[in-house]
């Protein structure tokens, strides 16, 4: 009975807190994740009563559910993937790792929980998109929300660093790993609520800008490889944007709220934005306006000059600051060859506040949401909290920046109150579901080859043992081979296996074959008549045969 009455006082409370940030007006992602809170508390008060959940009963008769009887599907915003999509995500990553390598990255690996006290910190306003776990052994834990830094979340990467940053003061680290985060879904446009992160990080004391432009370095020659289609990576300075706030009048401690709302216009048009600044966030009009101005602005870094010339601007130091490291950037940029790729775009803020210099993202066409009517919002599918994907676009495939003070804000402080340790970082996370969804448009899904299996060892009679000798064989020889396991198949069926799994050479024995010490070797996409019974090989050639064909191709 005490559980039922705490379980009420529950639902309650979360009724009382949800109607208190609708007052508050309050993000709608912060609302909508408070009701998916609401809404497990009332469905676990419907199974403790044995009733429909509140709406339920009107939607269809109850019915009579068999004992140990449940639905077959994944919880929503996870997927299944099968094998010819695994063969494409296998391709993401390890091109991925290939560039983060080239660069000198090393690995590390943490636990996919955390602490709750140091995942949420003190900055608990979204807190509701991390998934918590029950205490057990005396420990209250989360999972974790991403790899690298946020300055709302605590994540493994600063951890990391506050706890052994005197060993690890100057490195570069990448880190492959799934995140959780209870947001929103929109599945075919790779918002979803597991995910895998890619994250490359230079944390250390260096010479300014040197590892920001390496890091845009990196992601340029990551989504070139991966061959997502034209790109472009969005830059600003959040020196450049504080000091444009300053200069518009906007009050301190506005400046962050104010970013956030800036940060809408990649999905917003500027008059929804300024209407937030103005009406829900207390900025004055001719402050709006004159924000209006300078976000509206971008270009390349012609850009510098034209915000050189704004002697307003220039004369506040935040401002002059980040314009220098700006134009300190662009010519290393144009060293490493990648500046045609950056656009300068002072609409891009990057509302989370723990960034402290240059901030970076790379969109696609597919970036961006749909055109919508006039009015019309990304929305929610009716009965549920996942989005409707005719309304959402893929968003940004990698984004970043450079943070300075996260991990000292967690290493404590010494007498003076400074931070024990001071571990300058910059680092790019790209979006490996968002390019997962933008590869998989492009391709059919029966033309992926899923397997690697090169060879298919067949025979005309039977012939098992000799055809498991011959796989044998191949495989000392590194060479990816398979054979079908019926002890006398057709060697029609033995073909079809070969074009149902994309394998393109076929070993075919027989017993006359055997006799003379040879094999057919047949190339299964040859469509030349005078090679369909495949080239007859020594059998001493035939590891060398095949390595040399398989290298041509």
């Amino acid at each position: 009975m005490a559980d039922r009455e705490a379980l009420d006082k529950s639902v309650q409370e979360q009724g009382n807190k949800i109607r208190q940030l609708k007052t508050e007006k309050a993000e709608k992602s912060v609302i909508d994740a408070e009701v998916a809170v609401l809404k497990d508390l009332k469905a676990q008060l419907s199974a403790m009563d044995g009733t429909p959940a509140a709406g339920e009963a009107s939607k269809k008769p109850k019915e009579k559910v068999a004992k140990n009887s449940f639905t077959l599907k994944v919880a929503k915003g996870t997927k299944d993937y099968n094998d010819k999509e695994m063969a494409i995500r296998e391709k993401v990553f390890s091109t991925i790792t290939t560039v983060f390598k080239k660069h000198g990255a090393v690995t590390i690996d943490t636990p996919v929980f955390e602490l709750k006290e140091v995942l949420t910190g003190k900055y608990g306003e979204d807190s509701k998109l991390i998934y918590d776990l029950k205490d057990q052994g005396g420990e209250e834990c989360s999972l974790r929300y991403d790899l690298t830094v946020c300055f709302v979340y605590l994540v493994p990467f600063a951890r990391f660093l506050a706890m052994n940053g005197k060993e690890y003061q100057n490195f570069k680290r990448y880190h492959i790993a799934k995140v959780y985060r209870r947001d929103q879904p929109a599945m075919t446009k790779g918002r979803m609520r597991e995910f895998y992160q890619c994250d490359f990080d230079i944390a250390g004391v260096y010479d300014p800008m040197i590892p920001d432009a390496e890091i845009l370095r990196i992601v340029v020659e990551a989504l070139t490889a991966l061959d997502v289609g034209e790109f472009t990576v969005k830059l600003n300075h959040r020196k450049i944007l504080d000091g444009i706030f300053e200069v518009c009048g906007v009050p301190a401690e506005k400046i962050r709220p104010i970013s956030s709302a800036v940060d809408k216009l990649d999905k917003l048009p500027w008059e929804d934005v300024r209407k937030e600044m103005v009406q829900d966030k207390g900025l004055s009009p001719e402050s709006a306006d004159q924000i209006g101005e300078f976000v509206k602005l971008k270009g390349g870094k012609n850009l510098l000059d034209i915000l050189y010339k704004n002697e307003k601007l220039t004369a506040n130091a935040s401002a002059l600051k980040g314009l220098d490291d700006m134009k300190l950037l662009y010519s290393y940029l144009e060293a490493f060859g990648v500046d045609h790729r950056m656009s300068f775009d002072l609409s891009l803020a990057r509302g989370l506040d723990y960034y402290t210099g240059i901030i970076y993202e790379a969109v696609t066409e597919k970036s961006a949401p749909p055109k919508l009517a006039e009015g019309q919002r990304p929305s929610v599918k009716k009965g549920g909290d996942e989005l409707d994907e005719s309304t959402v676009g893929v968003g940004s495939i990698a984004a970043g920046g450079r943070y300075d003070e996260l991990v000292g804000m967690f290493s404590g402080t010494n007498k003076k109150g400074e931070p024990n340790l001071k571990i300058p970082c910059v680092g790019i996370s790209i979006g490996v579901e968002r390019v997962f969804s933008i590869l998989l448009a492009k391709q059919k899904l029966e033309d992926i080859k899923s397997n690697e299996v090169q060879v298919l060892v067949a025979s005309m009679s039977g012939l098992l043992p000799e055809r498991m000798q011959i796989a044998r064989e191949l495989w000392d020889a590194d060479v990816k081979a398979s054979y079908m396991f019926k002890v006398k198949p057709k060697l029609q069926k033995q073909f079809e296996m070969c074009d149902k799994d994309q394998i393109p050479l076929c070993v075919i024995i027989g017993e006359d074959e055997l006799a003379k010490g040879e094999v057919k070797i047949k190339d299964m996409r040859s469509k030349d008549p005078s090679q369909s019974g495949g080239a007859t090989v020594k059998r001493s050639d035939m590891i060398e045969y095949i390595k040399e064909y398989l290298a041509r191709q």
